[in-house]
């Protein structure tokens, strides 16, 4: 079974999202994600400063068995991005939930509300 944090949201397609005190949303994939890709190897993250409508790819992990996009889970501007897991991508098998991508400011905050709580995320990861 997959870790899922209880304090964050989540997405059906495997990515968590944690607000942060400036307003900005930390995003990175599941351990349910890392686990089902396996081994990454690379990691493309967007450019700082682009704009992204939800549900848009905006970033891609790439494993020896696979590659997965990664989607903007709300609207908003990519403020920064984790040059760190593009330099060790391992880094988001060892802790999926250290290992985040990007941070985005979000163009309505109110757009969290609709996310998967922890309970709501686990019953789709155990679907899949």
């Amino acid at each position: 079974m997959s870790n899922v944090p209880a304090h964050l949201k989540y997405t059906t397609s495997h990515e968590w999202l944690l607000q942060n005190a400036d307003g900005s949303i930390t995003v990175g994939i599941t351990d349910h994600a890392q686990e089902a890709l396996g081994d990454l190897v690379f990691v493309e993250l967007p450019a700082v400063g682009a704009h992204f409508a939800a549900g848009k790819e905006i970033a891609v992990v790439e494993s020896v068995k696979a590659a997965a996009d990664v989607y903007a889970p709300i609207a908003g501007t990519v403020a920064e991005v984790n040059q760190a897991v593009v330099d060790a991508p391992e880094s988001i098998n060892q802790d999926a939930y250290a290992a985040w991508l990007f941070r985005i400011k979000p163009g309505n905050a109110g757009d969290l509300a609709a996310l998967l709580d922890a309970a709501a995320y686990q019953a789709v990861a155990d679907a899949a």
